[in-house]
């Protein structure tokens, strides 16, 4: 399971706000690229980057930003938050993004989206799936929608997407841990058949999923082992590394056994 702490941005600062809520801003560093230069020297190789302003502006923002951190470290960043065009997304490869995350895109506008999987294609292209008792939330969640979650996951999974990262917001920033039992619902009801064919040309039937990335309340190190035994891909961490629940230290000896 991949480690992808998260770095959250407002006005160019680091940031983490609890459920989405701008009022609960607080700010833990005002230089990404210190944090992110601290990752990378634990061994981390993975960043979530998320332009809370561009989130609330409906167009890319803090690409500065991105830039900085894309050409002086070496991490692979997703990066989200504001993109809702073809410029958005070129300016977000052009600063260095490895992937991008859409999430009210998807909603909002749906043929720009599989646009966007048809060009870059899926490994580029990361579904964000937010919601709020299992109903997609939109717009730097500030919205909800009548969106069920599953079933939203399903309809991009058969138009080819294959990373979906999920926050249930009634967790995100509490500290309180993930959404086990939802994380589990998911990767049960988005496995497939697929044909896969062996070395001697014998044909098998494989069960395979999206590949889920967890995100939002995670609180102890001890959750992340339980999070890769149900089958999560990833997990992003954001408050629990900021407020010492979990140190760079314990994820550097995480990566280096898994």
């Amino acid at each position: 399971m991949r480690i992808i702490p998260a770095i959250d941005i407002i006005d160019g600062k680091c940031v983490r706000l609890t459920k989405g809520d701008y009022d609960t801003k607080k700010v833990y560093n005002e230089n990404p690229l210190e944090v992110a230069k601290a990752f990378e020297s634990h061994g981390i190789c993975h960043l979530h980057l998320v332009d809370l302003d561009g989130a609330k502006s409906k167009h890319i923002v803090n690409h500065k930003v991105l830039e900085r951190i894309a050409t002086n470290t070496s991490l692979k960043i997703d990066f989200g938050g504001g993109l809702k065009s073809d410029n958005d997304l070129r300016i977000a490869f052009e600063s260095g993004a490895h992937q991008v995350t859409g999430g009210s895109i998807a909603v909002k506008d749906r043929p720009t989206f599989l646009g966007w999987i048809n060009t870059y294609g899926s490994d580029k292209i990361i579904l964000g799936a937010d919601a709020q008792d299992e109903k997609i939330a939109v717009s730097g969640w500030q919205e909800a929608s009548n969106l069920e979650l599953v079933p939203f996951i399903k309809k991009y999974q058969k138009e080819g997407i294959s990373y979906v990262i999920c926050t249930d917001i009634s967790k995100d920033g509490m500290l309180e841990g993930p959404a086990f039992e939802l994380y589990q619902k998911i990767l049960d009801k988005t496995k497939v058949n697929k044909t896969i064919v062996g070395p001697s040309g014998v044909e098998d039937i494989e069960k395979q999923g999206i590949k889920l990335i967890a995100s939002g309340g995670i609180s102890h190190f001890d959750e992340l082992p339980r999070l890769a035994q149900i089958g999560c891909e990833g997990v992003i961490i954001g408050k629990a590394i900021y407020e010492n629940r979990i140190s760079l230290k314990q994820l550097e000896n995480y990566i280096l056994t898994c």
